[in-house]
């Protein structure tokens, strides 16, 4: 179930607030520098654009944001299509999942704009990125021009023909979208993909087979990388990190802090 805002915890509400952003999509933003008392930010940051998987809302993880928010790196998490604030049952059907990974991806352009217009990541980096589906949807926006000098997926898939088992296959989305099939836009950008090995929703093959396409064309190699999981007890393996969490968030910090916070 959705986590209302003002349940989440009080370090990360210190920092936090609920808005609109171009398109009515709800979007939690948290700010390293944000000021409660005068409701302003004081000096910018820069901004990872993070998306959910299926079934779950902008809230969930508020400690990923909390991480992100005392490494100096601002979030602007974002609720899926037909989910969280904008609930739609039938969006969060398995089958409907490619329609909501599009719709996300097609929202995102005047979301990047809107950051960029705000003030508030003047001057700074910013990152996209996403769990499942919403790792789905960072990695098909990533095949067209972009602002974004960092990515960071997890549990997700940049190649979808190994979940043409599942109810989600979608013949003309797939071809329409699928990433590992429409690299001619993508810039190299660091990269980098967590999974679990025994992952029963999304492969983890799937995700190696896109990032061996990924490194075969990037002029440095090194910056595409993967870590995979062994058992971590997670639901299905997939539902997180399970008993890794800790050190899944611990990395993903780590590699966003090295990407965008080099040089500052």
């Amino acid at each position: 179930m959705p986590q209302p805002f003002d349940q989440l915890p009080s370090s990360v509400l210190a920092l936090a607030r609920h808005v609109r952003v171009p398109g009515d999509v709800p979007a939690l933003l948290v700010h390293p520098h944000f000021d409660r008392a005068s409701g302003t930010v004081t000096r910018p940051a820069p901004v990872l654009t993070w998306m959910h998987g299926r079934t779950v809302s902008k809230e969930l993880d508020p400690g990923r944001y909390l991480r992100l928010a005392r490494a100096g790196i601002a979030s602007c998490a974002l609720d899926l299509p037909g989910h969280g604030e904008r609930h739609e049952h039938a969006l969060q059907d398995p089958a409907r999942t490619l329609e909501a990974v599009e719709r996300m991806a097609g929202e995102l352009p005047a979301i990047e704009a809107w950051l960029a217009e705000s003030g508030e990541h003047a001057g700074c980096a910013m990152a996209i990125g996403g769990m499942s589906a919403g790792g789905m949807a960072a990695m098909v926006r990533l095949c067209r021009p972009h602002p974004y000098a960092a990515a960071l997926v997890e549990c997700s898939t940049g190649s979808w023909r190994w979940q043409l088992g599942r109810a989600m296959h979608d013949p003309a989305r797939v071809a329409r979208l699928d990433p590992v099939d429409h690299l001619a836009d993508w810039r190299d950008v660091p990269f980098l993909a967590l999974h679990n090995e025994l992952d029963e929703w999304v492969p983890v093959a799937g995700q190696r087979e896109f990032v061996d396409a990924l490194r075969a064309r990037a002029r440095d190699p090194g910056t595409v990388r993967m870590h995979a999981y062994g058992p971590t007890g997670a639901p299905h393996e997939h539902a997180g990190f399970g008993r890794c969490a800790a050190d899944a968030k611990d990395r993903g910090t780590a590699f966003l802090a090295e990407a965008l916070l080099r040089g500052t």
